[in-house]
């Protein structure tokens, strides 16, 4: 998330464009961006100068034919915003409010870039409220501001999650509260007003300065690296060398860290301090450090997996082999993700995979043995069935249990005259 020093890169870098163009016409907002203003303001030609303060910065816009005819705009950049100055026939895929260039071929855009869509900008806003002054440029403002109000509910907090109050500490975020911390050898979950206490007293001094003083030195560096902590990606892989080299705690290979109550990932070394959670969630460190900067581009490096036993199907002896992936790793807006060969699955380290015995045809087919027979006695007893018995009608008459019907009585059937003459000439026969 960009922080104090970062809105001041992107202030610097609009004046300085600003001041070898001019710009007109309409201001454009794009279609998606539904949550911010459109901009009605309108003018042949104007000029642009940026302001920031904190974690806000203000661009003002001024009418070159009537200097009285003027506005501002209020930007706050949330989680991935940046300007850009790009060709109107090339401009960056995420950019949501774009001011053109007027008198110069090709032309060009300055626009603001947001591909999270979190950033946020008002007409004519003023600065908030809840927001206290710049450390780096109203440090006398600031550092008066937190020592008068020691007494403050925020202060009751360990001095990490204080940090993070833009009412008191403005510009300051994750990365800048691990380095001053550090620096001053605070354990970052010690009551606030302690630790603040000790510092209006002057009990704790530090070769660099008290934890206030490095407020204002600590994002000064940041501002003379080459070319900052950029969150440009076009810029993106010379600043995020120097910012990186810069980087004494946060993100560092060898540095505790520990989830805080704001649910941030607070780096420190050493002790947590008293406050420290008592469900602590520790996060896997991910990449090089800085790798939260949005970049773009492919890299591709070379994994050796550990050592697995392979089975083969032609008969082979198994022999213990090391297995070589490569794995291309694709960033894009600060994500990196592994793409693996399909053929090959992950190996865990330390786990043999081998491959499943064929079953026999035996084991496979389950096959039910019958009882043995010990005596004749036990076998079980089978009826016999009776034998076929001459049909006539006195036996079917007793297994109906009705009484025969004679002769007489038998109605006949519905038959052909000729074939009942026949039938009555062999029942004659029969008797």
């Amino acid at each position: 998330m960009p922080e104090g020093p970062e809105l001041h890169i992107a202030a610097r870098f609009i004046n300085s464009t600003a001041k070898n163009y001019r710009f007109g016409g309409e201001i454009v907002k794009s279609e998606v961006s539904t949550k911010n203003p459109a901009v009605d303001w309108l003018a042949e030609e104007y000029n642009i100068y940026a302001k920031t303060r904190g974690k806000e910065l203000k661009v003002f816009l001024s009418s070159i034919k009537k200097p009285s005819k003027k506005t501002h705009l209020l930007f706050r950049f949330g989680m991935s915003g940046c300007f850009k100055f790009a060709q109107v026939t090339d401009l960056p895929k995420h950019a949501h409010l774009r001011f053109f260039t007027v008198g110069v071929k090709p032309a060009m855009a300055l626009c603001f870039v947001d591909y999270r869509r979190f950033g946020r900008w008002e007409i004519e806003g003023d600065w908030g409220k809840d927001r206290g002054p710049d450390p780096i440029f109203e440090y006398k403002e600031f550092r008066s501001n937190v020592l008068d109000n020691l007494d403050s509910a925020a202060f009751n907090r360990p001095i990490c999650e204080a940090m993070l109050n833009q009412k008191y500490f403005n510009g300051i975020g994750n990365y800048l509260r691990a380095e001053i911390l550090y620096r001053c050898g605070i354990r970052p979950f010690d009551e606030a007003r302690e630790v603040l206490k000790s510092v209006q007293e002057d009990n704790v001094k530090s070769e660099e300065g008290d934890l206030l003083e490095l407020c204002n030195i600590v994002p000064k560096e940041v501002l003379e690296l080459d070319s900052g902590k950029s969150y440009d990606p076009d810029d993106s892989q010379k600043s995020q060398e120097s910012f990186s080299d810069w980087l004494q705690c946060y993100y560092v290979e060898g540095m505790n860290n520990l989830e805080d109550g704001n649910g941030r990932t607070m780096w420190f070394a050493g002790s947590p301090g008293k406050m420290a959670p008592k469900v602590k969630k520790v996060k896997g460190r991910k990449g090089k450090k800085g790798t939260q900067i949005p970049q773009s581009g492919t890299d591709i490096k070379e994994e050796i997996l550990d050592d697995k036993e392979t089975d083969l199907s032609n008969g082979d002896s198994k022999d213990n082999k090391k297995v070589k992936r490569n794995i291309k790793v694709k960033e894009s807006g600060g994500t990196r993700v592994k793409k693996e060969p399909k053929d090959e699955k992950p190996v865990r380290s330390g786990k043999v995979q081998r491959k499943p015995k064929a079953e026999s045809a035996v084991t496979r087919t389950k096959v039910k043995k019958e009882p043995k027979i010990e005596n004749s006695t036990k076998m079980a007893k089978v009826k016999k069935e009776p034998e076929d018995e001459p049909i006539n009608a006195e036996t079917v008459a007793q297994k109906r249990k009705q009484p025969a019907l004679s002769s007489e009585e038998v109605k006949p059937s519905r038959q052909s005259k000729s074939r009942r003459a026949s039938s009555d000439l062999d029942f004659k026969k029969f008797f």
